[in-house]
């Protein structure tokens, strides 16, 4: 997938719906939110949300099958909020690895101002099934052009992807550890700098000779 390809995938969950049905599911995505911060995975109950967002439950159901479906699609909604947000205030670092790890810090305290609804949304990627695969593509589609525009590439090698995706899966089991209390924010901030270290390997030699302090 090249790096335009990632960024409109991402952006293109709701792209079928009329501008009725795209507000309605807004409304949706934000009552999820809501009551995922204030009470983690188990507040989220699929009437409460269909009255906060003032929808019918039927309504609900149509646009989300489970609960595990709702909160999957409330993460790609916030990370999308999170790549609007890094879009107008890039990171500075002077190399790839040092912007996708600044990027993917800002991305984690994001969560971590908001712990319940974090661990409400990475418990519901650990439980999907099968039949939430489309959500959960677009987590990581979202993920990854949040990590390319970072990079600042617009057409990715395949071994840059490869880097793409292990340093993607290790956000996500980051951020799992430190959601269970197994790491800290110290902790995971050095495991992020370390595999983000993956993307110098993954630039040409020529590159390297070319321009070695950076942009």
């Amino acid at each position: 997938m090249t790096a335009p390809d990632a960024r409109s995938s991402a952006q293109g969950g709701a792209a079928a719906l009329t501008e009725r049905q795209e507000a309605r599911r807004r409304r949706i995505l934000h009552a999820s939110a809501q009551l995922a911060a204030r009470g983690g995975f188990d507040a989220v109950q699929m009437r409460e949300v269909a009255e906060s967002s003032q929808v019918a439950l039927g309504t609900l159901y149509r646009y989300f099958p489970s609960k595990v479906h709702l909160l999957v699609a409330t993460m790609q909604d916030q990370l999308q909020h999170m790549h609007t947000t890094v879009r107008k205030r890039p990171p500075a670092g002077a190399t790839s690895s040092e912007r996708v790890a600044e990027t993917l810090m800002r991305a984690f305290r994001a969560l971590q101002r908001e712990p319940h609804l974090a661990d409400a949304m990475v418990r519901a990627l650990t439980f999907a099934d099968r039949s939430v695969s489309p959500e959960v593509d677009q987590v990581s589609r979202q993920t990854t052009a949040i990590i390319l525009d970072a990079m600042e590439l617009d057409d990715p090698t395949p071994a840059q992807l490869s880097a793409v995706r292990v340093i993607e899966h290790t956000w996500h089991s980051a951020l799992i550890t430190w959601l269970s209390g197994r790491a800290s924010i110290a902790q995971v901030k050095i495991d992020i700098e370390t595999v983000c270290k993956l993307i110098d390997l993954t630039v040409p030699d020529t590159a390297r000779g070319a321009a070695p302090e950076g942009r």
